[in-house]
C-alpha cells in the first residue's frame, strides 16, 4: 500500500481541472462547478485504484518525472504522430494499398515501469503501430509497414521516452527481431 500525500491529490485534482478548461473551452462559473463536479468524482472512483502498488519497485512518477522535458516530448510525440499519419494515408491512398504489416518483439532497459508505459501508450497513439503487448521487459509491437518501427528499431522514440526520467543517456532496445510466422510468438 502506498502511504498517502496530501500533494498528490492536489496536483490531480488540478491537473484534471486544467484538463476539464482545455476540453470544454469555457470559463464561466457554470462550466467550473460541473468541472469541479466531475473532477471530484472521477477521483473518487479512483482513490482505491491510486492506493494500490501495482510493481514491487514502484516510486511516485511525479519524483522521477523530469517536467520541464515534458513539452518537449509532446511536440516531437505531436510530430511523429503527423509524420506517421501522413505515411499511413499515403498507404492507404495509393492504389496498389503496400501494406507490410509485420510483428516486431524487442526488450527495454527504462528505469523504471511508468517509461514503459509510457513507451507502449507512445507506440499505440503513432498511426501505423499498436502495442500488443507488454511483459516484463519485452514488447511485442505490430506495424503496417517497415517505415512505421523505424523509430524503435533505432531507438529514436525509446531515447525520448528515457529523456522523460534521467539525463543519462544509454541505449533502450534490445534483442529487437522481426516477427514473421505465428509460430515465432
Amino acid at each position: 500500500m502506498k502511504s498517502f500525500s496530501i500533494q498528490s491529490p492536489i496536483v490531480s485534482f488540478l491537473t484534471l481541472m486544467g484538463f476539464w478548461y482545455v476540453m470544454s473551452g469555457f470559463f464561466d462559473i457554470t462550466h467550473t462547478i460541473m468541472g469541479v463536479i466531475s473532477v471530484t468524482i472521477v477521483m473518487a472512483f479512483n482513490y482505491k485504484l491510486k492506493a494500490h502498488s501495482f510493481y514491487d519497485n514502484e516510486s511516485d512518477v511525479i519524483k522521477d518525472l523530469r517536467f520541464l522535458y515534458l513539452p518537449w516530448y509532446f511536440i516531437w510525440l505531436f510530430w511523429q504522430i503527423i509524420v506517421s499519419g501522413i505515411h499511413v494515408a499515403k498507404i492507404l491512398l495509393s492504389p496498389s494499398l503496400p501494406i507490410k504489416s509485420s510483428v516486431v518483439r524487442f526488450k527495454v532497459n527504462y528505469p523504471n515501469p511508468h517509461a514503459k508505459m509510457i513507451l507502449g501508450n507512445s507506440i499505440t497513439l503513432t498511426p501505423g503501430t499498436l502495442t500488443v503487448d507488454i511483459n516484463d521487459d519485452e514488447f511485442i509491437v505490430h506495424a503496417i509497414s517497415p517505415v512505421s518501427f523505424e523509430g524503435i528499431a533505432n531507438d529514436k522514440m525509446p531515447q525520448q521516452v528515457l529523456k522523460l526520467f534521467t539525463t543519462e543517456m544509454h541505449d533502450v532496445v534490445s534483442d529487437f527481431e522481426v516477427i514473421h510466422s505465428k509460430e515465432d510468438l
